[in-house]
Formats: structure tokens, sequence, C-alpha cells
């Protein structure tokens, strides 16, 4: 394996601006340095050398690599390790604000949601299920602090404020969530199926003052693909090739399993966004609720409103995130445009950085300006409700 970084791209010419709703952090070293208490630091998550040269996440009797898909812009197109990577053999915008701030620049790219890495989970899973829930619960503040203080306030127009909760305690994660809110930030990542991480499901309405802090807050709730596992797969099948083609099936699960929970209709006001598995499922989903509600009668004893169908429902109550689904575009307006927004995925294997501008130009030629505004950037300053600068393109 090449541990060279390719030179720095030149600076893209901007079309549009960007607001990418899915990319990912690389949490640093000293994150948790002085950010948990005293009589708990030493149980801290810490990055440790192994042997073999590689560093690794250390926390509560487990290791966990920093897999090199997790970071590989800036390495040749097709070299994309799987062993464990070292800090210096990525490029620092994958753990450092500022100059994650100048990849974005290089690509063009005026504002970022960035979700956690693997020593977190994509909804501070890790640390929601620690073996002690005072050290879990001190990590999961620690690491919205850090955010707080090292990402987001430094640079609050450039990246959108996305915290984790504990997930384990309702109420200490709805505490969570409003403490998060109270200092600017606007969305929070849960999991897709917590029942799928041995939580209660979502249709037992434990998640229900979980769900009451975000719609308070305006807190957009993230659904990453992966946030509660991947999907059953052959272990002697090619697996990173399996789980990346089924992303969107994901997606698309998860979203059955939150519309068909009615949280939407107990919280009318709550805004969910679906992230990193496609929009090509979402007009599949939108016709399968339309025919079983119309000819079979699936629902209609556990769909209470009769004025709100699960489809107006699913298309009023959820966002969708795009990396690449040039087969939806003629078909955008079963989605509705003013739900659809795009995301870079910005450190791993299928980012379109350096590339982005070049890319949405090709994928989006055939949209009016205005859908390319909104797609573009548009509906994710409302939805997250984000700055814009002062000029917009196109």
């Amino acid at each position: 394996m090449s541990t060279a970084l390719l030179p720095d791209p030149p600076p893209a010419e901007v079309t549009f601006t960007v607001i990418s709703v899915d990319d990912h952090l690389v949490e640093p070293r000293h994150l948790f340095e002085g950010r948990v208490p005293r009589h708990l630091a030493d149980r801290a998550p810490f990055v440790k050398t192994t042997s073999k040269g590689h560093e690794i996440w250390v926390f509560d009797g487990t290791a966990y690599p920093q897999v090199g898909l997790n970071a590989v812009v800036g390495r040749p197109r097709g070299d994309s390790p799987m062993e464990p990577v070292r800090f210096d053999e990525m490029r620092p915008g994958c753990w450092d604000p500022d100059a994650r701030i100048g990849d974005m620049d290089l690509a063009g790219i005026w504002a970022s949601v960035n979700f956690p890495s693997q020593i977190t989970g994509f909804c501070g899973s890790v640390y929601s299920a620690c073996s002690d829930p005072e050290l879990g619960q001190a990590c999961v503040r620690a690491w919205n602090d850090w955010f707080a203080e090292e990402w987001h306030d430094p640079h609050p127009d450039r990246f959108v404020g996305l915290g984790i909760t504990y997930l384990a305690d309702p109420a200490v994660a709805a505490a969570e969530i409003r403490r998060n809110a109270a200092r600017g930030f606007t969305a929070v990542s849960l999991p897709e199926q917590p029942h799928r991480l041995g939580y209660p499901s979502l249709h037992s309405g434990w998640w229900d003052p979980v769900l009451a802090a975000c719609a308070e807050t305006g807190t957009v709730v993230c659904l990453h693909v992966g946030s509660s596992g991947m999907m059953d797969m052959a272990l002697d099948g090619p697996l990173v090739e399996v789980a990346a083609t089924l992303f969107s099936s994901l997606s698309l699960t998860a979203c059955v399993d939150w519309l068909w929970s009615g949280v939407v209709l107990r919280f009318p006001d709550l805004r969910i966004a679906m992230s990193e598995g496609g929009i090509g499922w979402v007009p599949l989903l939108a016709d399968r609720l339309d025919y079983i509600r119309e000819w079979s009668g699936h629902g209609l004893g556990s769909w209470p409103d009769d004025a709100l169908s699960p489809t107006e429902a699913l298309l009023r109550n959820f966002w969708f995130c795009s990396v690449d689904d040039p087969s939806i575009w003629p078909i955008r307006d079963r989605i509705g445009v003013d739900h659809i927004m795009i995301e870079v995925d910005y450190p791993h294997a299928d980012s379109t950085w350096p590339d982005t501008q070049r890319f949405l130009a090709d994928r989006l030629a055939d949209l009016s300006v205005d859908e390319q505004r909104r797609v573009t950037h548009a509906n994710a300053a409302a939805l997250f409700r984000h700055p814009l600068p002062a000029e917009v393109l196109p």
C-alpha cells in the first residue's frame, strides 16, 4: 500500500453554493484530554500505537482501528487501504477543522454536516454501550464539547452543529439534546433502528422524550446509514462491496420503521434527514405505501390519521440525501424537490471531493436554476437553519 497523498488539487471553479449534508470527521488524539472528569480520565478513549506501527483507539476494553476506507480523500483513486491507518497518512482535513475548511474551499463547498467516526459510532453508540454508564455519559458530553469548542464554534457559518447523545437513558438523552440546542446545535445523530442495538424499538414509546426534545428545539434527527449496524451478509462474500451496494436498503428499512412507528404523527414538527442512503428508493416506497393502503387495507388500523396518509407523512417529515442518483432526477417531483439535498461524503472512499463542482454540473444539468439552488444549498439551509454566504450560486 502506498501511503503517499497526492498534492493539493487546484481550486475548483465554483458553479454552485454547496451545503453537504453528509460528511465525516476523524476524532483527533487529544479529543478527551481535559474534557472528562478527573476520576474517569484514565479510562477515556485513547490512541495506541501497535507493534505494526498502526494507530488505533482503545476504549472500554475494545480496540477500534482507524480503517483506511474511513479517510482516503487525497489518495489516488483505487488506493483504498483496508488496514488501520495513521493520522499522518490522512489529509489533515480529516481531523483538523482549519484544514477541513481549506479542503472545502478547494472543492467549492460552503458548509458541511459532519458525522462522527468509528471510535464514536455514527450516533454515539460506542459510548452509549459503555460498561460504566457514568463514563459513557461523560464521553458523550466530551465529544459534544469538543465539537462545539474546536469544530463548530470557530467556523459557525461553515459547519452545521450536529451532536450525539446518550442512547441508553431517554431522560439523559433528551437533556443532552436540549443542552446542545441551547448552544447552537441544530441536529443530532440517532440510530436508524435502535432495537438493533439492543434498545427498545421506536414503536415502544420509549424514545418519545428524546423525540419531544428534538421537536421542541427544532433539532433535526439525522439517521445515518449503518448507525445501527449493517445488513446480514454472507461472510465468505465481498463484504465491503455488498455493504456499499446495499446502503439504500438500510435507509429504506429504517424509514419504513420510523414511518409506521407513528412518531411523525405524535410529533408532527419532527424533521428527519436520511443520510447517505441515496434517493432512488423514495419513489418506490411512496408507490408501495399508496398501493397497500388503497388495495390491501394494510395499515388502516395502525395509522390513525385519516387526514394524512403515510405517503404524505413520508414526503412531509423526511428529507433525503443524494451523492449520485442519475436515474431519479427525471422523476424528482415524486419526492419533492424541496426535500432533496446533496452530500459530498468527505473523507470516505466514495466522496466526490475534490471534483464536487464538476460532478454536480453534470448531474444537475437538466434541473432548472431554481431547482439547482434548492438541491445544492437552499433546502439544507432551511432544514438546518444554517446561514448562506452573501452571494449564492447559481
